[in-house]
Parts: structure tokens; C-alpha cells; sequence
């Protein structure tokens, strides 16, 4: 059973990680009209993930006899002045998520909720993961320069699946 302080903060979270969601949605939004596919492909997959953890959490909170909340959410940006800003937008973002997840299991453990601690593992060890990504990313964008944003943008995704695979095997 969750302890209302438990559950209070993982709603919060499950409100963070559909904002993540739909903040990704607008990025892609953003990226698709602005003539860049993979970039948009890139962060639709982001979305979804997002989604997905939005879900992990609800169904956790239900299972461990709390109420999950499915919040409204406020409305992301959705101009930006280019590819740079934008995934700098999206790593200042995956580190306030890092933030917050940390957070949960400092209470965790200050709660002795061993439970939802070992719940959150899973996260904290993605939340490396997604940095590690957007990180490498920014990388790439700094090297082609914005005069090569074409070649950058039909690769993108090979990017993702070439750090996953990197990652499989590590």
C-alpha cells in the first residue's frame, strides 16, 4: 500500500511524463513542418515513449492501492528557432525529469518504501539513457553545423538505433 505521500508524488510524476509526451508531440509538430522528417520521426518516437512511462506509472499507483490521477496538462511550447534550441529544449527537460525522479526515491527511501524504490530503478537507469542520447545528439548538431542540417536530419534515426544497440550490449 502506497503512503499518501507516495502516491502524491508519483501523480505528480504521471503529470510530468504526459506533459513530456505532448511537449515531444509539439517538438515534432514543429520539426515535420519545418521540413524536418527525421527529426519529427525522432520525436514522435519520444512521445510515445513519454506516454509510456506516463502509463507505467498509473498502472503502478493503481496496483499498489493508490488512485492515479490522469491530470490536464498545460500546453508546451511549439515555435522554436531551430534544430539546436530544440533538443537543447529537450535535454533541459530530460534533466528536470532526471530531477524529479530522483526525488521520488530520496522519498522512497526516507519513507522506507522499498517497494516503489525498486519500481523506480527501471527510471533512474532510462533517465541515463535519454540524456546520454540527447546529449549525443547536440553533439552531432554541432559538428554538421547549420549549413548540413539535411544530412543530419535523414540520419537521425540511426542514431537511436545504433545507441540502443551500443547499449544492448553494454
Amino acid at each position: 500500500m502506497l503512503t499518501k505521500k507516495i502516491e502524491d508524488i508519483c501523480n505528480r510524476q504521471i503529470e510530468r511524463e504526459g506533459y513530456s509526451s505532448n511537449l515531444y508531440l509539439a517538438m515534432a509538430s514543429w520539426a515535420e513542418t519545418n521540413g524536418f522528417g527525421g527529426v519529427a520521426s525522432w520525436l514522435y518516437v519520444q512521445a510515445d515513449e513519454e506516454r509510456m512511462h506516463m502509463l507505467k506509472f498509473i498502472r503502478y499507483v493503481n496496483e499498489r492501492g493508490g488512485v492515479a490521477i490522469v491530470p490536464a496538462l498545460k500546453k508546451p511550447a511549439s515555435e522554436f528557432k531551430g534544430v539546436e534550441e530544440l533538443f537543447r529544449e529537450v535535454l533541459k527537460h530530460e534533466e528536470f525529469i532526471t530531477a524529479s525522479i530522483n526525488e521520488i526515491v530520496a522519498l522512497t527511501l526516507e519513507e522506507k518504501d522499498f517497494n516503489t524504490y525498486n519500481f523506480l530503478q527501471w527510471f533512474v537507469s532510462e533517465q541515463v539513457e535519454e540524456e546520454a542520447s540527447v546529449r549525443a545528439i547536440l553533439d552531432k548538431v554541432k559538428l554538421v553545423g547549420k549549413n548540413n542540417m539535411y544530412q543530419f536530419d535523414r540520419d537521425i534515426m540511426s542514431l537511436r538505433t545504433s545507441q540502443a544497440d551500443t547499449q544492448a550490449t553494454t
